[in-house]
């Protein structure tokens, strides 16, 4: 391993927070099932109740409509299947938990930057026989590009559909107000934001109620069955507190970015960055080098030291060609040739400047890379 190294894979995964290590190691210590009515049982019960106000608090959500589950593909699993839709509208970037829990769904169309379609929404919903459900991300976990979700929340209310948005990857990168935007089902997780790993969270509007896929106890207010994960819920809760007192880690991750993206453009003037027109996440870029593969450029940089993911996630190992970049009207050669840089809270000025040096040298010993035109 290359003696210096650069994590430049937070849209994966964030490290943890060594404030919400601390508040988990704490928490694991203590006995008691939350279900129990004696004294530990009750104190287990407290945490988790304190761990979802501040959950609910930090996306403006009701507390007593956040659903804790196992994280952010089963709380979308959730959404699709318990809503009680049987027709089902999704964006064709959505993440697989989306796309996959709903294989029937209607496709909604993006435009080559990377954004929704709302005048094919509203055609789309027209056509409908019964209200439906509509699922669009608050911002792409590939490119970062924002969705315009104000304007597919009135289309869709206005065709009386609910809207589920999957918020995972705009957690601690946006301001979200639940209750303003009027989302009926909202996705979360905790491990984007620097919080544990195996916990998410659907969050219901007031007036919205779902069906338990998970059956066989009253926990999580009858909707999801099993006994809570406590630890990972003080964890979730306390990323959060880390989040909000930070604010200003926003501004340094767009600093971050922009710096690596001056540098690549420095020496490659012709470098394509997927979803740059449209409003971004300030920690994200999806780039592109042509003549090389994106499991060629992972595994050099990895050489290198630094870590970062192909365009689409893997699977066991292998890495696939992006949907996402495919349903902007990318060619499948672009999309194959192409990765996701994603910075978070720890990232530092020495690693941007790593992996921009380390993947220029790629950049110049490739022959297919786009030349520098003379006048």
């Amino acid at each position: 391993m290359n003696d210096q190294t650069s994590y430049l894979d937070y849209n994966a995964s964030a490290p943890l927070r060594p404030a919400v290590a601390e508040a988990m190691k704490n928490t694991m210590l203590l006995a008691g099932n939350p279900s129990s009515v004696h004294t530990y049982g009750r104190f287990a019960r407290k945490q988790i109740d304190d761990a979802r106000d501040l959950v609910a608090t930090t996306v403006g959500a009701d507390p007593t409509k956040l659903v804790f589950t196992s994280g952010g593909t089963e709380a979308n699993n959730l959404a699709l299947a318990g809503a009680g839709r049987t027709i089902r509208l999704v964006s064709g970037i959505e993440h697989d938990s989306v796309l996959a829990a709903a294989p029937e769904a209607v496709h909604i169309p993006v435009d080559q930057a990377g954004v929704v379609n709302t005048a094919a929404l509203d055609e789309l919903l027209a056509k409908q026989n019964e209200p439906a459900l509509v699922s669009v991300m608050m911002a792409n976990n590939e490119t970062g590009v924002i969705q315009p979700l104000t304007e597919v929340i009135s289309i869709a209310h206005n065709h009386n559909a609910l809207v589920h948005c999957d918020a995972v990857q705009a957690l601690g990168k946006l301001a979200i107000d639940m209750a303003s935007l009027e989302i009926d089902l909202m996705t979360l997780s905790a491990h984007k934001i620097g919080g544990p790993k195996g916990i998410g969270a659907l969050a219901l509007r007031s007036n919205v109620e779902i069906e338990a896929q998970l059956v066989g106890g009253g926990q999580e207010g009858r909707r999801r069955a099993g006994t809570e994960n406590v630890a990972a819920a003080v964890g979730f809760a306390e990323a959060c507190v880390e989040i909000k007192k930070n604010e200003n880690e926003i501004d340094r991750m767009l600093h971050l970015r922009n710096r690596f993206e001056e540098l690549l453009r420095n020496q490659a003037s012709n470098i394509e960055i997927f979803g740059h027109e449209s409003p971004r996440l300030v920690n994200t870029c999806c780039l592109r080098l042509p003549g090389r593969t994106s499991e060629t450029q992972v595994i050099a940089l990895d050489l290198a030291g630094i870590a970062v993911s192909a365009g689409a996630a893997c699977s066991s190992g292998k890495v696939t060609s992006s949907h996402v970049l495919t349903a902007m009207g990318v060619s499948p050669s672009a999309a194959n040739e192409s990765i996701r840089v994603s910075l978070g809270w720890a990232t530092t000025e020495n690693e941007i400047e790593h992996a921009a040096d380390a993947w220029l040298e790629l950049y110049n010993q490739t022959e297919d890379r786009p030349r520098r035109t003379t006048e």
